[in-house]
């Protein structure tokens, strides 16, 4: 039986310099506090269990889209004979994948003024009025990103379909595979999926919870991405029998605010929503319809990123005047904590992404058999967490060094860490689970808030592998 006896703590982060030129204060890449940081085996958390299946590991195989789902999609595409479908399919996938928000209209005149302040400094004679408003909209136009509404018809649906139909069923299987794996006993019944598209998510939570969930809601104001949904469930054609029962389609949200679904989805259609007020009222609204879990997925890219964690404060931060649900929030995944997110405070801000592998629908532009499905995700629950403590969350590939490790790691008290673990210092068990982890997985260490390490020295990152 594995066990912690005799570990040494975890490398942890102290404020110290990011090499000699860094500013004091900064955080380094890695510190030493002894006695700080320890594995989480109060409970004997390994028991039998290899280290490659310690409790923290959450990495989902490379998934595939249901074969039936795959064969409906061929025959749906070859039935219409799109003319240059297969140059339309990368067009559109990397349009969506650099889609950002618009632009509020407040901040387009702060813009607008600061410009015009800038062009009268810099004229030796102040310029007419007309030609200085000409010049301000020209800069405008020239560097303010031009956000359209998608207005999505039989073709683009179809489009949409071959483009995103795989990748988004691999992110949401993601996602539903946290919840699975961290709360086994947890059997939904209804599911309601916020721009539901090609119904990816409703493939995705039958795959998952078929055996309980009986009621599924698609909520999409396309009728003509409803309709090819439906076609889909019936494997291709307007008739027969749906592949997944008990699914209905509507084009606008359940008005009754006292109907709640256990699980509630919203995957890559924030950033459809035309301001930040929609996205506000339509969070909102899903929060009020969430039973258990709410699940946002968006692209894994700093507009993304920033989308999900716009939203996720207006849930935590939100108080309704008479909510008929008094149970309040927590963030389930990933963040273990409900503080400001770290990686957007950082003086060069990141995504915080994950990557899930997947089988691509085998059409015939598609010559890679299996591809990669960069998202952001935040999965918000109902009820207070659980008591116990939190693990830190790795966010970003584990660095396999010979005798050591570099894990990324978002902790609960709020920070980023970036730990080397060896064998020697931090003990075989915390070693090899370090070792086997994956990016997105939990690592099953305590550690404690800034405010209770030990001063360390500070050091230079660059020589960590020497030290190590």
């Amino acid at each position: 039986m594995a066990t912690a006896r005799g570990l040494r703590p975890l490398l942890t982060l102290s404020r110290c310099r990011r090499g000699r030129g860094g500013a004091p204060g900064a955080r380094a890449l890695a510190g030493v506090a002894p006695g700080a940081s320890q594995v989480d085996n109060s409970s004997g958390f390994l028991g039998r269990r290899p280290h490659r299946r310690h409790p923290g590991v959450l990495q989902l195989p490379c998934v595939r889209v249901p074969p039936v789902l795959a064969a409906a999609a061929r025959a749906l595409l070859l039935e219409s004979s799109l003319p240059g479908v297969e140059a339309q399919v990368p067009a559109l996938r990397n349009y969506l994948w650099s889609r950002r928000v618009p632009v509020e209209p407040e901040e387009l005149q702060r813009r607008a003024r600061r410009l015009e302040e800038r062009l009268l400094e810099d004229a030796d004679v102040p310029p007419a009025e007309e030609r200085l408003r000409q010049a301000v909209l020209q800069t405008l136009r020239r560097t303010t990103y031009h956000w359209q509404e998608l207005t999505y018809n039989e073709r683009l649906s179809l489009v949409y379909m071959a483009a995103r139909l795989d990748g988004g069923f691999a992110a949401v299987s993601r996602a539903f595979h946290e919840i699975r794996t961290r709360v086994p006993e947890f059997q939904p019944q209804t599911l309601m999926d916020f721009g539901s598209g090609t119904g990816s998510v409703t493939w995705a939570a039958h795959s998952a919870w078929g055996q309980s969930l009986r009621e599924y809601m698609c909520v999409d104001s396309s009728a003509a991405m409803l309709d090819l949904a439906e076609k889909l469930l019936k494997g291709g054609s307007g008739s027969g029998e749906p592949h997944v029962p008990g699914v209905f389609f509507r084009q606008f949200l359940p008005v009754s605010p006292k109907v709640q679904f256990d699980v509630v989805v919203s995957a890559f259609s924030l950033s459809e929503l035309p301001s930040k007020a929609h996205r506000t009222e339509t969070v909102q609204t899903l929060w009020r319809k969430t039973g258990h879990f709410l699940v946002l997925v968006e692209n894994g890219t700093k507009a993304g990123h920033c989308l999900l964690m716009d939203a996720r404060d207006l849930v935590l931060k939100g108080k309704e005047k008479s909510p008929l649900d008094p149970r309040p929030g927590f963030v389930f995944a990933p963040c273990p904590h409900e503080l400001p997110c770290p990686q957007l405070a950082a003086s060069k801000p990141l995504a915080c992404s994950f990557s899930q592998a997947y089988h691509c629908i085998p059409f015939s532009w598609n010559k890679k058999k299996q591809k990669e499905e960069k998202f952001s995700m935040v999965i918000l629950a109902r009820g207070r967490p659980e008591e116990a403590p939190r693990w830190p969350r790795l966010t970003q590939p584990v660095l396999k060094r010979p005798r050591h490790v570099h894990c990324h790691l978002c902790c609960p008290d709020g920070h980023m860490q970036h730990a080397v673990i060896t064998a020697r210092q931090h003990g075989r068990d915390l070693y090899r689970c370090a070792r086997v982890s994956s990016w997105g997985d939990l690592l099953p260490v305590i550690t404690p808030s800034e405010s209770e390490l030990p001063p360390s020295p500070a050091e230079d990152p660059l020589r960590v592998n020497k030290d190590a």
